[in-house]
């Protein structure tokens, strides 16, 4: 007697990830029993939904890093799937400013990544010729990357989620899961309704929350998300055009020790523009602001009893004393900003901020996970590690995951 099986495969996690691999698994295999579980009540609540919505071109990342490698290709691949479905994205450009002497060694490691990467039309500006691209911007240096863009994700988010309904997906909102276990050759999805569905295939795609399911499951608790808390400032433009603040958008050279790419300017697809974000431990892994609660005593505890968040706090702190500045006074946060687009001091800003809170793996040894991690137990893949640039690298890292996985959806 054969094993009852619910479904051929189960996606857990409806935001811009997890709906590009589902997405990816019907387009290879029309007909696929195929289930999406997301713990809120709509898709693209959390990551996916607080981002500043930049399609980034590839250039930051390693050569030879999962990052690089689909961050160029899920760029081409996001714009495709835009052009199709008709959802509004622009490539403005990037610069990556050099403030002074010192950063133009580091800029220009950036821009030997970026051609080995392959970032499309990427080129080195001299201080005279920053302003021909950005009028408003000034430096020592700075890299131009022509390809980065602009989108809405969340717009992207529901197309997806569209698609997959179309194509005979189940898609089930406010249905968090608890755990997986391996039974056989199937695969019990255990929701915290205590509903149990059987499966060939369980496909994590948790974010903020994919060290707890992974560690529930029997897999292993290292590495540990340790949220960070990014907060945005909005320019208030009085109806005037963003394109005479910024006509795409300035970034400072990152420091390299350190995931983040710095308080940088933007212009957003529905016409405002942003400073932002910060970079702050989080004591909620959903705590965004504006009546979101700012302390779960799950999510503190998870992180004061990381041996790893310790290890970056050591190592870190002083970035932390700047973050918390910044945190504190919006002058000083303009100000950073100010100094490679002097511009800025003199508009004034909304009352609101908004905020997102990015998963960061950290291992027991404190090192910060620099790529994606993804790791496969019996009967399930889990995706640890996706920050930036995954909405970006989304419909790359589909195709990458269900080309490891898609043997064992075979029945």
């Amino acid at each position: 007697m054969s094993e009852r099986i619910d479904f051929d495969a189960v996606v857990i996690g409806c935001g811009i990830v997890g709906l590009a691999v589902g997405a990816e698994l019907l387009r290879r295999r029309p007909g696929l029993r195929l289930l999406m579980l997301e713990k809120e009540p709509a898709v693209a609540a959390h990551q996916t939904g607080h981002n500043s919505g930049v399609i980034h071109s590839g250039v930051y990342y390693a050569p030879g890093s999962l990052k690089a490698r689909l961050c160029v290709e899920g760029a081409a691949l996001l714009t495709e799937y835009c052009d199709r479905r008709g959802i509004p994205y622009e490539r403005c450009g990037k610069l990556i400013v050099a403030r002074d002497e010192e950063e133009v060694p580091r800029l220009r490691e950036l821009f030997r990544r970026a051609g080995e990467n392959g970032v499309p039309g990427i080129r080195w500006l001299e201080a005279a010729e920053i302003a021909e691209v950005e009028p408003g911007c000034v430096g020592a240096a700075a890299v131009h990357s022509p390809s980065t863009g602009i989108v809405d994700y969340t717009e992207v988010s529901r197309a997806l989620a569209e698609d997959l309904a179309e194509a005979g997906a189940e898609i089930r909102l406010s249905s968090p899961v608890a755990s997986l276990r391996r039974e056989g050759d199937v695969t019990v999805v255990r929701l915290e309704s205590g509903e149990e569905v059987r499966t060939r295939y369980a496909i994590a795609c948790a974010g903020l929350w994919s060290d707890r399911l992974a560690a529930a499951s029997g897999a292993p608790e290292d590495p540990r998300i340790v949220p960070f808390r990014g907060a945005y400032l909005h320019l208030d433009l009085k109806g005037a055009d963003p394109r005479d603040v910024v006509r795409g958008m300035v970034y400072p050279v990152p420091d390299p020790a350190l995931p983040f790419l710095g308080v940088h300017i933007t212009r957003h697809i529905d016409g405002g523009v942003s400073l932002g974000p910060t970079a702050m431990v989080a004591l909620a892994r959903d705590g965004y602001g504006r009546g979101a609660p700012g302390f779960r005593i799950a999510d503190a505890w998870s992180i004061a009893s990381w041996p790893g968040s310790w290890r970056v706090l050591g190592r870190f702190w002083r970035t932390a004393f700047s973050e918390l500045r910044f945190r504190l006074s919006r002058r000083a946060f303009v100000a950073a900003c100010a100094e490679f687009m002097p511009g800025l001091a003199g508009i004034p800003l909304k009352k609101r901020a908004s905020a997102g809170v990015r998963a960061q793996a950290v291992a027991r040894d404190g090192g910060m996970a620099d790529d994606f991690v993804i790791s496969e137990e019996d009967g399930a893949a889990h995706v640890r590690n996706a920050p930036s640039p995954a909405a970006t690298s989304s419909l790359a890292i589909a195709r990458y995951l269900v080309d490891r996985l898609e043997p064992h959806l075979r029945g």
